[in-house]
């Protein structure tokens, strides 16, 4: 079946880094764009970035263009994201999914604190 396993989420400082990574199965992963998503408490679900099915394209949202960086690497079906300089307000469930929104996972959660 479908399996998007997100995981590398936890506890940063602010100014910290964290990277993520999402392992899939059950479907044909390089055929696909891939996205990250987040949703802070209280606050609808924003989407993050996203990489097209080759890797040739990358997209961010203007809140974290500059500080993360989207890959993938279609050998291993797993799609990453490397957060930089973080922030308070980047705290939040991390969701990858497929960019059509037909696969989730389960998130993985960003705490950003001192």
């Amino acid at each position: 079946q479908v399996q998007l396993v997100e995981s590398g989420g936890g506890l940063a400082q602010p100014g910290g880094s964290l990277r993520l990574s999402c392992a899939a199965s059950g479907f044909t992963f390089s055929s696909y764009a891939m996205s990250w998503a987040r949703q802070a408490p209280g606050k609808g679900l924003e989407w993050v970035s996203g990489i097209y099915s080759d890797g040739s394209d990358t997209y961010y949202a203007d809140s974290v263009k500059g500080r993360f960086t989207i890959s993938r690497d279609n050998a291993k079906n797993t799609v990453y994201l490397q957060m930089n300089s973080l922030k308070p307000e980047d705290t939040a469930l991390y969701y990858c999914a497929t960019s059509g929104g037909d696969y989730w996972g389960q998130g993985t959660q960003v705490t950003v604190s001192s």
